[in-house]
């Protein structure tokens, strides 16, 4: 079952659309569910309404694989460049302005995003439905990844299962570095990154320099946190035909215990 609302962000004063699954044994009783938030929210359950119209397929799969889990996909902001300064928590740094040859103003409203969720979200969320409030993960593709890893390292002890997939960090490469080194992780339980080895097809080198982009920050979190898992795909490419064939995995191992 999806279901469809929007609730109103305070820090940008703005509705915005929020959409949750509900597992088919949610009417039969009492039972509590854990809950996985995701950003880019019209790209996680139907092609229909998918900003390219591929979406990760999530209802689907869902309710075949018959695993009982609340799915929060939060839609991104499609004005101007409001995605990209919603899932930044700073600006942009050195290294992004290197590979994209310009100086970029956008990003840094990450922590007001991130403030929006755990504060006037979740909390929703816990009241509306039955949820298992300390059974919370996150997942993000992308941008969506920097967002993720930031939310781990803010709130270890409210995420505590992460996802990230073909992870866009060189925008906050640097910042999100020294974050991580500085963050305790320690509540955090389960960490999964992805990254395809043809992240850009018709560019292997930009292809691997973004996999070991992904590998540096992989390896400062693994170094914190006991239960990691990196995944090289080979031909990945960055789009949501390869990120859907990835989902089933992904959603293994972060709720082992559910499948």
């Amino acid at each position: 079952m999806l279901e469809k609302f929007t609730l109103y962000m305070t820090s940008f004063q703005q509705d915005r659309m929020i959409r949750v699954y509900l597992p088919e044994s949610y009417q039969d009783g009492l039972k509590r569910y854990p809950v996985l938030y995701m950003h880019d929210g019209q790209n996680v359950f139907e092609d229909e309404g998918a900003i390219n119209g591929t979406s990760l397929g999530l209802k689907e799969f869902l309710e075949e694989s018959g695993l009982e889990i609340i799915v929060i996909g939060i839609d991104l902001n499609t004005e101007g460049e409001g995605r990209i300064d919603e899932y930044c928590p700073w600006k942009q740094g050195k290294l992004s302005e290197e590979i994209l040859g310009y100086a970029s103003p956008s990003g840094g409203k990450g922590e007001d995003y991130l403030d929006f969720i755990v504060h006037e979200l979740k909390p929703f969320i816990d009241r509306k439905y039955r949820t298992l409030e300390h059974e919370t993960a996150m997942a993000g593709i992308s941008l969506g990844a920097i967002i993720s890893t930031y939310a781990a390292c803010c709130y270890p002890q409210i995420f505590r299962k992460i996802a990230v997939l073909s992870p866009g960090f060189y925008r906050n490469q640097e910042t999100l570095e020294e974050f991580i080194r500085q963050s305790d992780l320690a509540g955090v339980e389960k960490f999964y990154m992805d990254i395809g080895t043809k992240e850009v097809p018709d560019d292997l080198e930009a292809s691997k320099l973004f996999l070991d982009l992904a590998r540096q920050v992989y390896d400062i979190l693994s170094s914190q946190i006991a239960d990691t898992r990196f995944v090289s795909v080979e031909a990945g490419e960055h789009h949501y035909r390869f990120f859907r064939e990835r989902m089933p995995e992904i959603l293994s191992y972060l709720f082992s215990d559910k499948v």
